[in-house]
């Protein structure tokens, strides 16, 4: 039986210390250069943020580019090469990351595709393993097993990547939902596959491997499904003192989704994913602020993690490794991919310009720069170049794929024309009046603009008692037509007030007839 994750971690040797001697303590002094240091930094990386928008590069190429600057071969002159850290800093990046693309991640987008996406996550990764550890053993000479953990290493893809690159491209949901289920179901099986490679020893009886990772991955969806709902269970009935805890107790419980799976030896990122999944559709109180909350906590999570990675390597012994992961890269992309991409979503009749353009977003990021430091901490021979080739692999495609895929989209005409704008609904509850208090703005794109009071048609029980437009409130009249930028408050009963907020939702998508056009 093949060894989970968590108790490999906990059988690793202990590395002995440089020096025998005593740490000097962390002092007041120290704090302060750490504080400074790490608010430029942050800064650095939010100003690279505009910047790459602009130019269509992900945003994770800048922050691997502040670690390097900040490493040993540039101005920082930081010597770090602590790679256990990495992997426990970037796994504890990537639950957060997992849990803030989990509760951005819609269920009705999710729901058509997903057997599919769960098939391009486990039939996918298996063709892409197998491929792109061919291509390294036949092309560039790795022995079997340093080729099999580098094709499992690429062959997740990066949820940081696919969530910030996919939703500023206006693609059909069918993709999106597809491309975002994948990138948060396949970390779980990749992990297992990349551990199980790293372990000492030839890898034997392939049916008992992926036996254990069937029970992982059962395990894990089981424990995220049940926390995720006895936690927006509770969140919906348990009215909190103040606003700002609703987000510190969203996260608290995604969190306990993956210490659970994992300590129960099933997938914790399967678990962290499906939880912040189930309660990012549970329609919480206060959903906005706990949305923004998360999407801070993801992007401190990226830039650590990033910036993190980038002091790991070492750029001066990166030449040698340059063109063999340019050819592994090559077949990964072109060949792989597509293949997974075939093998998996060709029985669900996917249209093949769809199944194109997902086989070239298999974006990858700082996940499998992660993973690669799995050998290194396991002491595999060989696996400082392991780590490297996979560097420069994600690097070079990354700045390939990334800028290009908006163009592709476009290409393929799946990403012409802006959809809908879905309207920003925030609940704040009223417990002694059993009621609820909904905010609403109603953004640009949104068929609501144009739309008068009366026709909202809400359900008895629920009515617009102020509107908010350029700064100045009044109480609407039925006859009052909304605009675009106008602010609603909507009081609703406790009976009525899932209902309410689908009318709303659904006018929002489909205007004033969205009932009788099947708009829900």
């Amino acid at each position: 039986m093949y060894r989970t994750l968590g108790s490999c971690a906990r059988e690793l040797p202990r590395r002995p210390r440089a020096s025998q001697g005593r740490e000097p303590p962390l002092t007041v002094h120290h704090l302060n250069q750490l504080l400074l240091l790490c608010s430029l930094v942050l800064l650095v990386a939010v100003a690279a943020v505009r910047i790459s928008s602009r130019s269509g590069l992900p945003s994770l190429l800048v922050y691997l580019g502040i670690g390097v600057l900040m490493g040993q071969d540039g101005i920082g002159n930081i010597h770090f090469s602590n790679a256990e850290l990495t992997q426990v800093i970037g796994y504890a990046a990537l639950v957060v990351i997992l849990a803030e693309g989990g509760l951005g991640t819609k269920w009705k987008e999710v729901e058509p595709v997903l057997a599919s996406a769960t098939m391009l996550a486990l039939v996918g990764v298996g063709v892409s393993v197998g491929v792109t550890a061919a291509g390294a053993h036949y092309l560039v000479g790795l022995e079997w097993r340093h080729a099999l953990i580098i094709g499992a290493v690429v062959s997740s893809t990066d949820a940081a990547a696919v969530f910030s690159v996919l939703r500023r491209i206006p693609l059909p949901a069918r993709v999106t939902g597809t491309l975002e289920a994948e990138s948060g179901f396949n970390d779980a099986p990749v992990v297992i596959l990349v551990v199980a490679f790293s372990t000492a020893g030839p890898v034997e009886h392939w049916y008992v491997l992926l036996g254990e990772i069937a029970m992982e991955l059962a395990i894990g969806a089981a424990l995220g499904l049940a926390v995720g709902w006895l936690g927006a269970w509770g969140l919906r009935h348990v009215a909190l003192p103040a606003s700002g805890l609703y987000p510190i107790a969203v996260m608290a419980i995604a969190v306990t989704a993956y210490a659970a799976g994992a300590l129960a030896h099933g997938s914790g990122f399967l678990a962290v994913y499906l939880a912040s999944m189930v309660l990012g559709n549970a329609k919480l109180p206060h959903w906005p602020a706990t949305r923004g909350f998360a999407e801070g906590l993801g992007w401190i999570a990226q830039i650590g993690m990033f910036v993190l990675l980038g002091l790991l390597v070492t750029p001066h012994e990166l030449g040698d490794d340059f063109l063999p992961a340019l050819v592994i890269g090559l077949v990964l992309t072109m060949v792989a991919r597509p293949l997974s991409v075939i093998a998996s979503l060709t029985p669900f009749r996917v249209p093949w310009g769809e199944q194109t353009l997902m086989s070239w977003a298999g974006l990858r990021g700082a996940v499998p720069i992660i993973l690669a430091t799995i050998p290194m901490v396991n002491g595999v021979d060989s696996s400082r170049r392991i780590f490297n080739i996979v560097f420069v692999l994600v690097v070079v495609y990354t700045l390939v794929q990334g800028p290009t895929l908006p163009w592709l989209a476009r290409k393929l005409r799946l990403g012409e024309g802006p959809e809908a704008a879905d309207l920003g609904i925030e609940s704040a509850p009223l417990e002694r009046l059993r009621g609820h208090l909904l905010s609403v703005s109603i953004p640009e794109g949104s068929l609501m603009h144009g739309v008068e009071v009366n026709e909202l048609r809400l359900p008895a029980g629920a009515a617009v008692t102020l509107v908010v437009r350029e700064g100045k409130s009044f109480v609407p009249l039925p006859a009052t037509v909304l605009r675009r930028g106008d602010e609603l408050l909507v009081v609703a009963t406790d009976p009525v007030r899932d209902a309410a907020e689908q009318r709303l939702r659904a006018v929002g998508h489909g205007g004033k007839l969205a009932g009788w056009l099947g708009t829900r």
